[in-house]
């Protein structure tokens, strides 16, 4: 069996990321778990289960956004609260006790209940359009909210003191409280009355009535679990998170277990007790060949590491032939600013010889005012550099049909991507003709995204993905970078040639190769 341990958490907190519909989302949800599971779940490599560690009442809606919904799991916060139910159940506002008289109005982003011309609640949805949060209001001031469980029941509700959250309690399903979480300190106080927890119909007694910490409550619920229902032949993907590696170093330090490093997790923590986890372990896994040595330095021994994406590959074309435009996709998170200046003035100066080119700057930063800010950075850029200002103006919907104003006939040559999930990369990705990346850190899911659309790319780092004169190239100055433009834009052949070339390097990372690694890895970490 494999147990997959993931770090679905909310920062540094245990608790999920759900969050009211009408929110952008500031952050991604896919991570390496995500993707390990989804192969497990649709090619029945072997027999898996979910060990979720996160307070998670809306747990359901989110393996469906992942596209594994009837995945087998466990949660923890659903064994110290002693919750059976496994089905998904509507809840509606309605079914709620109201006081009499009760007015509801319909605003556009939730739903506000007055008493007596009072502002008495306020319903808030999510992004399902599931009920996940009421919040209840005393002469305008919030005294307490109640969190909602996506199965039907209130799972918690967090006492307010003069607007200040107080403590939160923990229910069952029959709403009789199992602990408190107060707020100040962390601490934690069981319920003498019912001091139990639920692992698999079997009852088990809390060893404390109190605890310092939320951590040290999961622990001993966890460490109950894998020794009642887990054999020592299981094997255990742990995700690295600066949040539990401490907890997983003391209850793995016996068992099979795979260390899954993921993007800059190895950048978050430098303790004892995550050398000590990474030495104890059965085998590592990075997401790209040169973290290897990294990890390998870090834990200054060899270790038994594999290199597997998190993102297959996928033959997906795209659509940029069929546009009248060339867009360049310019990644600027991490970028350095004298290299972000210098690739403005490179990018004016490129336009008057290709009047198709568009540069679209992608970022993952969901910041309200992101895009202004990186358009005022480049029309100031462009400015001190003597050149058109109006060439990064922000679009607007103005269509009026005599347009008086001179400065429209300027075409807008800079654009700004502003892109969180999966989803709308890589649908900002199939518009894509080049991708020019100069940053000091690699977007992975990018270049796997580049190379299954078979789009160059010019990028300023020795990478796996990317095979210089091949399907793009690896750059030191950012000057070089209009060679590599010139190459691909202005000859079709040449484009069309590292198309070839992606389609073929794609098969490296396809699912049927991540496949193929991951057995080779189960099976080393069997005869361990």
């Amino acid at each position: 069996m494999m147990y997959f341990v993931p770090s679905w958490y909310h920062g540094n907190e245990y608790k999920e990321n759900e969050q009211y519909f009408y929110v952008r989302r500031a952050v991604t949800e896919f991570d390496d778990s995500v993707k390990q599971i989804q192969m497990f779940n649709r090619n029945n490599i072997m027999d898996y289960k979910i060990l979720n560690l996160s307070y998670s009442p809306n747990f359901r809606h989110f393996l469906h956004r992942q596209s594994v919904f009837h995945a087998p799991y466990w949660s923890c916060f659903d064994a110290i609260q002693e919750i059976k139910r496994k089905q998904v159940d509507i809840l509606s506002f309605h079914d709620l006790m109201w006081p009499d008289h009760t007015e509801f109005v319909y605003t556009p982003f939730c739903i506000v209940a007055y008493v007596n011309n009072m502002k008495y609640a306020e319903v808030q949805f999510g992004e399902d359009g599931n009920m996940i949060e009421v919040l209840l209001f005393k002469e305008n001031t919030l005294i307490r909210k109640n969190i909602y469980d996506d199965r039907g029941f209130l799972s918690s509700s967090i006492v307010f003191e003069k607007g200040n959250p107080l403590y939160k309690q923990f229910l069952d399903e029959k709403g009789i409280w199992k602990f408190y979480q107060f707020f100040e300190d962390g601490h934690i106080e069981i319920n003498g009355e019912n001091p139990f927890y639920l692992i698999e119909n079997t009852r088990f007694k809390f060893d404390h009535l109190s605890y310092n910490s939320m951590e040290s409550l999961i622990e001993e619920v966890f460490s109950t679990y894998l020794d009642e229902m887990t054999s020592t032949d299981d094997i255990f993907c742990l995700a690295m998170h600066v949040l539990h590696h401490d907890m997983l170093e003391k209850l793995f330090e016996k068992r099979k277990t795979i260390l899954s490093f993921y993007q800059n997790r190895l950048e978050l923590f430098d303790d004892p007790e995550l050398k000590s986890l990474i030495q104890n372990t059965n085998y590592c896994i990075v997401d790209s060949k040169h973290k290897i040595s990294l990890l390998e330095d870090y834990a200054e021994k060899k270790l038994p590491i594999v290199d597997i994406t998190p993102f297959d590959t996928r033959a997906d074309f795209g659509i940029s032939q069929q546009l009248t435009v060339q867009n360049i996709l310019v990644p600027i998170d991490t970028i350095e600013q004298s290299k972000f200046e210098e690739l403005i003035v490179l990018f004016a100066s490129y336009f008057e010889t290709n009047e198709t080119a568009r540069v679209h700057f992608f970022t993952r930063n969901a910041n309200w005012d992101r895009i202004d800010s990186v358009l005022n950075f480049t029309r100031e850029v462009l400015k001190v550099n003597g050149l058109d200002e109006r060439l990064a103006r922000k679009e607007t919907n103005d269509k009026a049909e005599f347009d008086l104003d001179g400065d429209k006939k300027v075409p807008i040559k800079f654009f700004v991507d502003q892109c969180v999930d999966e989803l709308s990369i890589s649908k900002c990705i199939r518009e894509q003709r080049i991708m020019v990346d100069v940053t000091s850190r690699p977007d992975l899911y990018l270049q796997i995204s580049c190379i299954s659309s078979a789009i160059p790319q010019i990028v300023s780092f020795n990478t796996q993905y990317v095979h210089d004169g091949k399907n793009g190239f690896i750059v030191k100055e950012v000057s070089e970078v209009l060679n590599g433009l010139k190459y691909y834009l202005d000859n079709i052949t040449n484009w069309n040639k590292c198309m070839i070339y992606s389609y073929e390097l794609g098969k490296e990372y396809n699912t049927t190769s991540l496949i193929r690694k991951w057995k080779g890895v189960m099976k080393q970490v069997e005869q361990d």
